[in-house]
């Protein structure tokens, strides 16, 4: 099997300084509420009250290009920090790491499809699957738990439909659960939340993220919609009194991935050779191998991918890093390969997943403009 080629071109993950994992102990310490865990790298200001508002896909390489639309949250940018998401750079990864304070392999939601362990099943982390026990699966104390029991009062502002949601209660499990599914109601809920003393209340808008999916993150629907946000960010900060502190933050960037750059399994049979079930996303591939067969797809996808990917075996990503510590039971969700996409490169299994040939903007892997988060204070 030959060697790895040198990592370029990716953004390591800040697991214990900067990273979604870190932001919650970080403000319980703001609070005056640690949670008794090894001092991270992000501090925050003082205060009885923080809301935290999770913009989903607002990366802060692509937050830096829109000054234009985004006024409000880019004149926070000098005074913040920038931090990383975790490995792979996609949502349930990042609000499980934010919810729970772990990294990825410990709280075990490694990617946003990844094998049942025993299985020749995927699950969907975002989607769930009504056979797999949320608390099983992630059966951790979550952080915001930790909080509450701890006599802060910490709320979860999101839609109605994704209470009691596998996700959810992986993720977050251990919080007030208010439903909302309107911009002005989702303030008001906020508002009412934050009033408790001490309190932590997180807040989730996943339209960015959407319209960066369906339209790309250079079309002129994205901008309007990042605009919206902006909006909907100052808005907020305007209607909080001035001792709650707001702290702005998202899940992971994202990029444009044209059909040129787009590599389908379905059209090569090479790269199915050896491979048992394929999961991940289309930029950081899951591959789980047919006994034996881990050096052949290795030797293969390199050869095929060249420098469009980094393709490792879970052993190297491991000890590069990427997960973290990872947790013997989380082991076996994590493909024998991994495959995370440079540039704007992407892997597509249009057999299993043949709604990605429908994504423009797509996220995942460790570039820069994926991988790169603000943590906007106000």
């Amino acid at each position: 099997m030959p060697d790895p080629a040198p990592v370029t071109g990716f953004c390591e993950p800040a697991y214990g300084d900067r990273s979604l994992g870190d932001v919650v102990p970080a403000v319980a310490a703001a609070l005056g509420h640690p949670l008794g865990v090894a001092p991270t790298g992000l501090e925050l200001p003082g205060a009885s009250s923080y809301v935290v508002f999770l913009i989903d896909g607002l990366g802060a390489n692509l937050l830096r290009r829109h000054e234009e639309a985004a006024p409000y949250l880019y004149s926070l940018l000098a005074g913040s920090t920038i931090g990383t998401a975790g490995v792979p750079s996609t949502t349930s990864t990042s609000l499980t790491s934010l919810g729970t304070g772990l990294v990825p392999g410990g709280h075990g939601l490694v990617g946003f499809t990844t094998r049942v362990p025993g299985t020749d099943d995927l699950l969907n982390a975002l989607l769930w699957d009504a056979d797999v026990d949320p608390v099983e699966w992630q059966p951790h104390t979550t952080a915001f738990s930790r909080l509450q029991a701890s006599g802060v009062r910490v709320s979860v502002v999101n839609k109605r439909e994704f209470n009691g949601s596998g996700l959810t209660v992986a993720a977050h499990r251990g919080a007030d659960y208010v439903g909302v599914d309107r911009v002005g109601e989702r303030i008001a809920a906020v508002v009412a939340a934050s009033a408790d003393s001490p309190s932590l209340t997180y807040v989730y808008d996943g339209d960015l993220d959407w319209t960066g999916h369906r339209w790309g993150v250079a079309s002129s629907h994205w901008e309007q919609q990042l605009a919206m946000i902006d909006h909907e960010a100052e808005q907020l900060r305007d209607a909080l009194p001035s001792d709650r502190r707001l702290l702005v933050v998202a899940d992971h960037g994202m990029v444009d991935v044209p059909v040129t750059d787009r590599i389908d399994v379905a059209d090569d049979g090479d790269l199915s050779a050896g491979v048992a079930l394929i999961g991940g996303e289309a930029r950081f591939r899951h591959l789980y191998c047919v006994g034996g067969a881990v050096p052949d797809v290795v030797a293969t996808w390199r050869a095929t991918l060249g420098e469009r990917a980094e393709v490792l075996t879970r052993g190297e990503a491991i000890g590069r890093g990427w997960f973290g510590p990872v947790d013997p039971s989380v082991l076996p969700r994590i493909g024998d390969v991994v495959v995370a996409c440079r540039g704007s490169a992407a892997v597509l299994s249009t057999d299993g997943f043949p709604y990605e040939t429908k994504l423009i903007g797509m996220h995942g892997s460790l570039t820069d403009d994926e991988m790169l988060i603000p943590l906007l204070v106000d």
